[in-house]
Parts: structure tokens; sequence; C-alpha cells
């Protein structure tokens, strides 16, 4: 994909998140690879809010160079999270780190699993990693090491008492996981507050649920896609 239209795609996405009101005032950041290393990401400019960003407002910035990271329009921990994953995974072409409501209140528990209660929760069984050991603004090169590091082989990272990570080699795909990631979180945190017992799938029939989700990637593209033209439509958006 070139980059004029991985600009396209990554302004969408952040204005995508803004009308699903998942995004946190002029906070968080998505990044899309452009370069085959994965070395060179666009991002968002520091302290923009996510439903006015166009494709020419992201930023191309390079992993490799420090000098990239004094720049003023650069957030300390746009640089810190998503340099390093960009910086140590060309595999990854997409990252996308916010703060959404549900999603945020599972990490925020104790026991922070998402326990497969249904089709959507399912998506997450034994996908999953988790970060314990939250110290603050993740604004270090050193913090975005240890993220990374906790990712490891997985897609996605439940950040303890701070938020999310997704990752995924396209945007599409990432945007759909968020949205279906904060569905599943939805749920569960509605399921908790009956205070009644959750009746939980089985480990076979729940990685099975997992399996079929990640056969179905097209799914994934599709839905962005359909997203994309309906945020074309004034006041047609549905969620």
């Amino acid at each position: 994909m070139t980059e004029a239209q991985l600009r396209v795609d990554l302004a969408a996405c952040f204005q995508l998140v803004a009308e699903l009101g998942m995004h946190e005032a002029v906070a968080n950041h998505f990044s899309a690879a452009v370069s085959d290393d994965g070395k060179k990401f666009l991002i968002n400019p520091k302290w923009k809010h996510f439903s006015r960003i166009q494709p020419e407002d992201l930023l191309l910035l390079d992993a490799d160079n420090p000098q990239d990271a004094l720049r003023d329009d650069v957030d300390a921990t746009a640089w810190a999270i998503h340099g390093q994953i960009h910086q140590r995974r060309p595999d990854i072409r997409a990252v996308l780190h916010l703060h959404p409501i549900y999603t945020t209140t599972i990490a925020c528990l104790e026991d922070p699993r998402i326990l497969p209660i249904d089709q959507t929760t399912a998506r997450y069984f034994n996908r999953m990693a988790y970060d314990e050991q939250y110290g603050g603004m993740a604004d270090s090169e050193a913090e975005g090491a240890r993220l990374a590091e906790l990712l490891g082989h997985h897609q996605r990272l439940l950040m303890g008492n701070h938020g999310v990570m997704v990752t995924a080699k396209t945007i599409g795909e990432a945007f759909d996981d968020i949205y279906t990631l904060e569905r599943a979180c939805t749920f569960l945190v509605k399921a908790y507050s009956t205070g009644r017992p959750l009746r939980v799938l089985s480990d076979a029939v729940a990685e099975k649920t997992a399996q079929g989700w990640e056969q179905i990637t097209d799914f994934s593209q599709a839905h962005f896609e359909e997203m994309k033209k309906i945020l074309l439509e004034p006041k047609t958006f549905v969620q």
C-alpha cells in the first residue's frame, strides 16, 4: 500500500474512533508503518483531536532517528510506545493505543482477563498479553521497550490501570479489532454488573471460536471499508 493510501486510511481510523467515542481528549496515538522494515511510520501530531485529523496532518517519523523525538509536534508518549514497537517489530504494520471506556475498565480490575462469555469475548481467548506494572506516563524509550517486550507474540496488550494497545498487519484489521474488543469488554462489564454468576464458555469452545475469528480477516477489512463509506455520508453515521 502506498504512503498516500496509508495516510487516508489512518486518518479515517482516527475519525471513526472519535465518532465511536473511544478517543480521550487530545491524547492517544495511532501509527502505521510505511517502510518495509517498519521503522519509518506515520503517526498523529501532538495534541490534535482525532476528529480533525486529515491525511496531510500525519507525521512521518523514523524510529532510527532520535532527532524526531525532539520535534515540537511529537508527543513523548507517542515516540516512546510507537517508536519502540516499529523499531523492533517489522511484521507489525499498524499500532493503535487508546483508553476506551469499557476496555480500560476491565484493565483496572484485579483480574483483568477477558473471560469468554459469548462469541465476541471469545475472540480474545488466550490472545491477550497483560501489563500489571503500571508506573506512570509511558514517556520514555525504556518504558516503550518494556511494553514491546510484554506484547511478545501477541497482537494485543491490555495495559493495567492504563488502557490498551492493539496491533495488526493492516489499519483495517486493527480498527475492527479495537471496535470488537471494546464491545467485548462492554458485554463483560454489563454481565459483571448484574451480580449474577457468569456462564463462561469451555476452553474448547472458546478456542474454536477464537480460531474462527482469525480465519476471517477479510471480514475485518470489509468492516473498515464500510465504516469509511458511512463516515463520508453526512448525518448517517451508525455504530
